[in-house]
């Protein structure tokens, strides 16, 4: 387990993980993002944001629900990794790009049908040397992408922060009392897209939205049904990382803070329950949930510096 010294004034998992969310800013990235739209099997697209330096190494950047490739999160990992002389790609899911989706179907904790979309596109210009970094969402996307069978050659390392590797009881976990204000702002972003959604494709179930009160009510409804599983309990079940993990083959960091108001015990996982050499597991005491700030490091968090240092002799 790494340390992270976190700043006196974040006292608490809350401060920890809202001061990152409302507040930070990155600045200093060596180049614009340049930003392409790419096509999917299905005919629909996503729009990918480059930040070009490598023509060979190549770090894939993932974001949590209801964020976007410019997020500082996002933004403070690709100016680490630039500095570090890797090539960028920060992509975002469908519907999350500011231009809504073709398609019926949305995005979801388990779409690496998506990710695989992106990581062959990367192939496709040239790219030999790949590693997947994901948060929140996207570190269960990208963890779930690396134990699945049909994982490309050219991706060899993977990272994921602040992960909810258990789906299910996770979703329980953000639904509790104390984490109310995080709960009903996800649910109140997912409703309005679907209700904008709903403007241009029917949807089924659209008229129980207004009733809908609670994440995983949300997800039976609408995540679920519209992306191919029974219900909330089964795309929980199917799309969690964790029953993934054993399938994982290359060199992979799960970070999650122990205090992360998002995630269930299930999320930290013992080393010997999974049994796999490939995955390194780090739980430090602190860090909130995709926080792990620091002041007067010239802007870098923690994280990014840990992630570095897990790639530095790829």
């Amino acid at each position: 387990m790494s340390h992270y010294d976190c700043p006196p004034l974040l006292f608490n998992r809350h401060l920890e993980t809202i001061y990152p969310a409302l507040f930070r800013t990155v600045n200093n990235l060596t180049q614009p993002a340049r930003r392409e739209r790419i096509a999917t099997p299905d005919e629909d697209f996503l729009d990918i944001d480059w930040y070009e330096s490598s023509p060979s190494h190549l770090v894939i950047i993932s974001h949590g629900l209801e964020g976007n490739s410019t997020r500082a999160y996002v933004t403070g990992m690709a100016r680490m990794a630039l500095q570090n002389s890797w090539s960028v790609l920060c992509w975002n899911y469908r519907g999350c790009s500011g231009v809504m989706n073709r398609q019926r179907r949305f995005y979801h904790s388990g779409a690496t049908d998506d990710l695989d979309t992106v990581v062959q596109y990367a192939i496709y210009k040239g790219y030999t040397s790949i590693a997947l970094i994901g948060f929140s969402l996207g570190g269960n996307i990208t963890l779930k992408y690396l134990g699945e069978t049909s994982r490309p050659g050219e991706v060899k390392r993977g990272v994921a922060i602040s992960a909810p590797v258990h789906l299910g009881s996770s979703c329980d976990e953000i639904s509790k009392t104390h984490n109310t204000l995080y709960a009903r702002r996800f649910l109140k972003s997912l409703k309005e897209k679907v209700r904008a959604k709903s403007n241009l494709i029917p949807l089924p179930g659209i008229d129980l939205l207004p009733a809908i009160r609670t994440l995983r009510s949300f997800d039976d409804v609408f995540t679920g049904p519209l992306h191919g599983f029974r219900d909330a309990a089964d795309y929980y079940e199917k799309c969690s990382s964790l029953y993934y993990l054993k399938g994982i083959k290359v060199p992979a960091l799960l970070l999650n803070a122990k205090n992360d108001p998002f995630l269930s015990p299930r999320c930290f996982p013992d080393s010997g329950e999974i049994n796999n050499p490939f995955i390194t597991f780090d739980f430090p005491l602190r860090g909130g949930h995709v926080g792990f700030a620091q002041f007067g490091t010239h802007g870098v968090y923690w994280s990014e510096q840990r992630t570095m240092a897990f790639l530095q002799d790829f």
